[in-house]
């Protein structure tokens, strides 16, 4: 990777055992901990820092502001730490991991952002407390690796592996909201839910304003990853200086059309990538960002990354997750049989059912599954503990089923690796990170954390932003789209809305991926692709944590062939 942070709870000998010091632009020696930073762009206003001096070492990995716009985070947050303590982590502001090594507490601790943005690996199995950024990385110091099998079949059933679980199971990551220690994982309380009454519309296009101008002035070329729908353009509208703007799509297709029309409203260049095997193919270069932990399908831009020319990237992703509410249970009324979404909540939701449908699981496709692959377990029974477990879990940081719902699709949020991506190869502002909009989403009843709250705040900050209305959205009235759209389905020569993705199913058929990645598994191709697409992440991302290529794998074949 191109950035990374790793790091022993150890001296130098200890370090210099697992990595060379060479592999890092900058290694820092505290009394109790030894991390290497890799990044080019590390000291630039708003991202990665590092500091060391004779109250200790700290570094920030990632993308980092703190108040009074101290030049170094680093420095500010280790001075900070001498007087406050753990509480002076609730100063930072932004998506990272801090490491501080403190000689004045005699100690050390690595500590995520609130809602865990950036992934922290660790291990004891060394015998020592390795940490870092690449799974792979640290994973590779493993002395006996062993397959974790309920999160493979999380991946395989579900999108994700839930927790602090991954591929290995002497290999774990920092639970949200948390930070480590060389004997312990502690729990922080930056992120709970304390919901209050206040002017909701008002204070979050004032935290937005404040949020967008903050990463304003990242430097070189600015561009945008550009959808047609609500969450970027707010962006094009407020940050100056963005050049250009990319989506991906066919260049008739209703979502390109629409978002080159925005691109020209803020005066932006607009290009349309083709969806063809650059999108769908998990590449290794591509699936070595899911961490072997989630779909590289989220990375829709990554097979395109060499004709991006620009320096800095923002994108909208999460606004949905974070304001308007994507991980709540909707209250829904039958239409011609169909459920159809009214826009209000559900009283009395059932959390693990609305889970399931929002992490997109298919009862049908993972029972085909099952009958397909070597795990002896029945999906349907697994996947549901497995929701119910993660929903015990946040129970000390929520009010309501409904905060519930939204904690546990935030810990476990799919789609991270598109920002993984993104933040590797440009300097990637992550909005919907700030702790400002994050404090706004813990302080708001999730009855108000609604698409019509943001869009209104939106018009606050600019009244021409829905010049353009998504192609699918036609109204402000949710209900009126869900009909409409449903209406379009129904009705004999009446045009369906679009989808706003490329269709998997044919692409994967278009470019024979069937025998392109899975001509040994031959058994599987009757899967939908997308889950045809977790087994080739899953063989690529060990592969690429093995450095070579992996001609089997037990579990991958036919119950007959195999039992794990």
């Amino acid at each position: 990777m191109n950035r990374e942070l790793f790091g022993v709870f150890g001296g130098s000998e200890t370090f210099e055992r697992l990595r060379s010091s060479d592999e890092f632009d900058e290694v820092l020696h505290g009394s109790t901990v030894t991390v290497g930073i890799r990044d080019p762009d590390l000291g630039v206003p708003g991202w990665s820092a590092t500091y060391a001096g004779e109250e200790g070492c700290c570094l920030i990995w990632g993308e980092i502001y703190v108040p009074d716009d101290d030049q170094n985070a680093a420095r500010w947050l280790l001075e900070e730490y001498e007087t406050d303590g753990a509480n002076a982590l609730a100063g930072l502001n932004g998506s990272y991991l801090a490491v501080v090594d403190s000689e004045q507490s005699s100690g050390a601790f690595v500590a995520t952002d609130p809602v865990r943005s950036r992934e922290c690996f660790y291990t004891d199995d060394p015998g020592v407390r390795v940490f870092g950024t690449d799974a792979a990385a640290v994973g590779r110091t493993l002395s006996d690796p062993t397959l974790h099998g309920d999160s493979l079949l999380e991946f395989l059933h579900l999108g994700v592996t839930l927790g602090e679980k991954t591929a290995f199971t002497d290999l774990c990551r920092l639970p949200m909201d948390s930070c480590l220690t060389p004997k312990s994982v502690v729990p922080l309380n930056r992120f709970v839910y304390r919901p209050r009454e206040f002017d909701y519309v008002g204070e979050l296009a004032e935290r937005l304003e404040r949020a967008l101008q903050r990463r304003a002035s990242l430097p070189g070329r600015k561009g945008l990853l550009l959808s047609a729908g609500y969450d970027s353009r707010i962006i094009l509208s407020k940050v100056a200086g963005i050049e250009h703007s990319y989506t991906v799509g066919t260049p008739n297709a209703a979502e390109v059309r629409a978002a080159k029309r925005l691109a020209s409203q803020y005066d932006a260049i607009h290009t349309a990538f083709r969806p063809d095997e650059r999108y769908i193919r998990p590449e290794g270069s591509k699936t070595r960002y899911t961490h072997g932990i989630k779909e590289s399908l989220h990375i829709h831009h990554a097979g395109y990354t060499d004709e991006i020319h620009v320096d800095t990237m923002y994108h909208g992703l999460l606004f949905d997750t974070f304001i308007r509410g994507h991980f709540t249970a909707e209250n829904t009324v039958e239409v011609l049989g169909k459920p159809v979404p009214t826009g209000r909540l559900e009283s009395d939701p059932n959390p693990v059912e609305t889970l399931l449908k929002k992490f997109g699981y298919s009862r049908e496709a993972s029972l085909e599954l099952a009958e397909l692959l070597s795990f002896d377990i029945e999906p349907e029974s697994f996947v549901r503990k497995a929701i119910a477990d993660e929903l015990e879990s946040v129970r000390d940081r929520v009010n309501s089923m409904q905060n519930a719902l939204s904690c546990v699709g935030i810990a476990n949020q799919p789609s991270i690796p598109f920002h993984v991506q993104l933040s590797d190869n440009f300097l990637t502002p992550f909005l919907a990170t700030d702790r400002e909009l994050l404090d706004w989403h813990l302080r708001t009843p999730p009855e108000y954390r609604t698409t019509e709250t943001f869009l209104q705040a939106c018009q606050q900050i600019d009244p021409q932003i829905l010049r353009h209305r998504p192609p699918d959205r036609p109204y402000d009235a949710t209900l009126l789209n869900e009909v409409e759209g449903f209406v379009r389905r129904k009705t004999p020569f009446l045009a369906s809305f679009e989808s706003p993705w490329p269709n998997r199913e044919l692409l994967f058929e278009r470019h024979d991926l069937d025998r392109r990645l899975l001509a040994d598994f031959e058994h599987v191709h009757t899967l939908p692709a997308r889950h045809k697409l977790r087994i080739t992440d899953i063989r690529g991302w060990l592969e690429y944590w093995s450095r070579s290529q992996i001609q089997s794998l037990p579990w991958l074949r036919p119950p007959e062939s195999s039992v794990v």
